[in-house]
């Protein structure tokens, strides 16, 4: 079977470092919010050209972190998209404040831009757009909207580590950006990791505060917090693939440049496209089809994984029912859910296995009546 996602022989091509990086770690004695992650946090800090980058335990908390440390809680309402993990949306709630869903654009999958502002009303405090599958969202028009209407611009930037906008990195383009390290991210690590990125130092400071039980001196507690820290192990393994980063994005529009090229006569396929000034990292290669579960059944009968990224919009989650939205309210998220299907991607991918993808979709194709070379 060829995976969707490879991470077998990712980490195999860092085991040798890192099989020493861990036991240095635990000669060490020295096992959360040690040397590496410190070191972690001030490379990516450098990197992403902001004052603070604070390692977490994940990328919900470094979600639930920025809304608690910018003062984000109940009465408030927060605008975000509907087509997302539901981490997104569930931090929000978490915070106490109301997730209000704005329907996406049909070409990037991010929020449609021309529809945020009428979303806005007095109880809106801030607005979260996620930078899906690695391809930034159109931050120009939100960054006006958020200076227009005072109100804060967060980044959900979990899946494009290493993405730019309009040659800035992701990350350092609102007031605070979360990343999460869990495996299958570009950036990942053997288990769950995050990081909130902030040029706003006092509210970094209270992040650090509240990620530590709200202790600065150990059972002193100023504040009600809680336990995520980033492990030493995790920013070892982080710090390792931190040098190969640019490396495997770079790989991945590679293979990228090849599904476009090889796919594009295919009618049954609608292939994603790069928004102005972006340069995304694919994080996943998703395109749309008709008649999803018998293009997954056809790949899957030749041993090739696919995945779905997301079945079902959050407006229409059994979590959210409370909120009032129905069927058809946001028709896009809801038309897009139904067809995305997500190919085999990885910077490890081989040239033999994307070519046996390549095949296998001209092959129905032409089962289908469509094009094939």
């Amino acid at each position: 079977m060829i995976p969707l996602i490879n991470l077998r022989r990712q980490f195999a091509f860092i085991k040798k470092e890192l099989m020493q990086e861990i036991e240095e770690v635990i000669e060490s004695g020295q096992y959360i919010l040690g040397r590496r992650v410190k070191e972690l946090e001030e490379k990516i800090k450098e990197r992403l050209e902001v004052s603070d980058a604070i390692g977490v335990g994940n990328g919900t908390d470094a979600l639930l972190l920025i809304l608690e440390g910018f003062g984000i809680g109940p009465g408030d309402e927060v605008i975000t998209t509907p087509f997302t993990f539901f981490a997104t949306a569930e931090a929000i709630s978490r915070a106490g404040a109301k997730p209000v869903f704005v329907d996406i654009d049909p070409v990037t999958y991010n929020l449609d831009m021309s529809r945020v502002e009428e979303a806005i009303t007095p109880r809106t405090k801030a607005i979260l757009p996620v930078h899906l599958f690695g391809q930034p969202a159109d931050m120009e028009p939100l960054q006006e909207a958020a200076r227009r209407h005072s109100l804060f611009l967060f980044e959900d930037a979990c899946q494009a580590f290493g993405a730019t906008y309009r040659g800035k990195p992701v990350g350092s383009l609102g007031d605070a950006a979360s990343f999460s390290f869990f495996p299958t991210k570009n950036l990942g690590t053997l288990g769950d990791g995050g990081l909130v990125a902030t040029s706003h130092q006092g509210v970094a400071e209270r992040i650090r505060l509240l990620r530590q039980h709200g202790s600065r001196r150990k059972y002193e507690h100023e504040k009600i917090g809680m336990n995520s820290r980033l492990d030493e192990i995790h920013a070892a393994v982080l710090l390792l693939a931190l040098k190969e980063i640019d490396q495997w994005n770079r790989l991945r529009r590679e293979k990228v440049a090849i599904y476009l090229a090889e796919l594009a006569d295919l009618p049954f396929l609608t292939l994603p496209r790069v928004g102005e000034g972006r340069e995304p990292v694919w994080h996943l290669f998703s395109v749309e089809v008709e008649s999803r579960e018998m293009v997954r059944k056809f790949l899957q009968d030749r041993g090739i994984e696919t995945g779905v990224y997301y079945p079902l919009s959050l407006h229409l989650q059994e979590a959210y029912r409370s909120l009032g939205y129905k069927e058809g309210d946001l028709p896009v998220a809801e038309r897009v859910s139904k067809r995305i299907l997500a190919l085999p991607l990885s910077p490890f991918l081989s040239e033999a296995e994307q070519e046996q993808v390549i095949s296998a979709l001209r092959e129905y194709g032409k089962k289908e009546g469509g094009s094939g070379k």
